[in-house]
């Protein structure tokens, strides 16, 4: 799994490279051999899907109205191996929220979650708007299903793990903001665990993005998963040699131990004919 903040899917007309934006990014989550990514800050408009045959991924998104303003923007990038397996698609709730629910092959389910949370700066209606969508979507998963929440929260969550033991670990990066305990408060909620923050990296592994003037990294972007299932997970880290085009996020790639169950395609039944052969015997 993968979450990535891609800044745009949009093509730009005035760009020196000849690939479209959607097929760069497959080459990229290929490379990493991600088999299901969040992308967030897509900027498409309406609700959609885009295959790339040659690049291996189907693109499904979720944003504004076309006659809006392109912000924002959620969906997920899946293998198409994947997608000719699943027994349902993403459903978009609104620019900022997707889910997608996995049937896997141990006969349970996963839900999985793109998130693109408010800005630091952004109005505290949208931040309470968007935690109370994100809610209402915890709330109705199946308590047996996983939870893997992927996507770029906006929010600095720390590294005081006696504070908020069992959700975050010892190995977070900076100091919690105003977002961050938004985050952290509804991950105690929903007895979720941020698994960047339980693997001992040097921050170069953890940082996903650097704020433009003050040239400092921080990490704002997750994989969150239920805290009975750390277990499943061998790894979160940052790919710091994806190429990182036009987005200044870096790509998070998280190693996690289920798999999604196949298809069990009907076998055809066998048809015993029974033929009338006297009419071709030599009399």
């Amino acid at each position: 799994f993968a979450t990535w903040n891609v800044q745009t899917l949009l093509d730009d007309p005035n760009s020196d490279r000849p690939e479209r934006r959607t097929a760069i990014v497959s080459r990229e989550l290929l490379r990493y051999n991600i088999d299901i990514a969040a992308v967030s800050e897509t900027r498409c408009a309406d609700e959609g899907h885009l295959r790339e045959e040659g690049g291996g991924y189907t693109f499904f998104w979720k944003g504004k109205p076309a006659n809006d303003r392109r912000i924002y923007g959620i969906g997920f990038a899946i293998k198409n191996q994947i997608v000719s397996q699943m027994t349902e698609f993403p459903a978009g709730i609104n620019e900022c929220l997707m889910t997608l629910r996995l049937q896997l092959a141990n006969n349970s389910s996963a839900t999985v979650i793109s998130a693109y949370a408010p800005t630091l700066v952004a109005e505290e209606e949208q931040k309470e708007q968007f935690y109370a969508d994100l809610d209402e979507i915890l709330n109705i998963i199946p308590k047996e299903d996983k939870i893997i929440l992927l996507g770029d929260f906006n929010a600095r969550v720390g590294r005081d793990s006696n504070m908020w033991r069992g959700t975050i670990g010892k190995e977070g990066a900076g100091k919690a903001n105003s977002n961050g305990i938004l985050l952290l408060s509804k991950c105690v909620e929903h007895d979720l665990v941020i698994t960047n923050t339980i693997f001992r990296q040097c921050d170069g592994y953890k940082t996903t993005w650097q704020h433009p003037h003050l040239k400092q990294w921080h990490l704002l972007d997750y994989v969150i998963v239920r805290a009975r299932d750390p277990k499943d997970v061998h790894i979160t880290r940052v790919m710091r040699g994806a190429d990182d085009c036009w987005t200044d996020h870096r790509l998070v790639r998280s190693i996690l131990s289920i798999r999604v169950a196949l298809k069990h395609r009907k076998q055809p039944k066998t048809v015993r004919r029974q033929y009338n052969i006297k009419s071709l015997q030599i009399p």
